[in-house]
Order: structure tokens, then sequence, then C-alpha cells
């Protein structure tokens, strides 16, 4: 393995984590803003008020998401596994 190829192996793994992890990231970041947004305008100090609301929104994200990211993960893996014998040169 040269040092090129692994460098294009983790980038790949990275951006692979990046996909899977994103719609999640992203939808717990809106979430998270538009209720900071809520409590501003109404003057509510309630520090475990964010919490609820993204955790629903993340595993809503999941379900939602979760055919996309596991065909990713899966594609990634069969690559892996179907490159396999050049990878232990």
């Amino acid at each position: 393995m040269t040092p090129d190829f692994i460098g294009s192996f983790a980038k790949e793994a990275v951006i692979v984590t990046l996909m899977v992890g994103a719609p999640m990231l992203g939808i717990g970041l809106i979430i998270g803003i538009l209720v900071s947004i809520f409590q501003t305008i109404t003057s509510i100090n309630e520090i475990t008020l964010v919490f609820v609301p993204k955790i629903v929104a993340v595993l809503v994200a999941l379900i939602i998401f979760f055919p996309w990211m596991m065909e990713i993960m899966m594609n990634f893996t069969l690559n892996l596994f179907q490159n396999l014998h050049m990878y232990v040169k």
C-alpha cells in the first residue's frame, strides 16, 4: 500500500462518515437554532427545553434517512471487501 492509496482511502472514509452524519447533525442544528430563537423571543430561560425537540428531530431524521445511510455504508463496505485482495499486497 502506498501513501497515496492510504490518503485516498482515508479521504473516502471521512466523506462517507460526513455524508452519513450530516442529515442528523443538520436537523439538530436547525431545531436548536429555532428553539433558541423561540427562547429569546419569549424570554424563557429553561435549559432543558432545547434537548427534547432536538432528540425527537434527530430520531425522526434517523428514521427518514436510515435507508439512504445504510445504502451509503453498504456501498463503501462492499467496495472495501471486493477490493480487499488489492489492499493486502
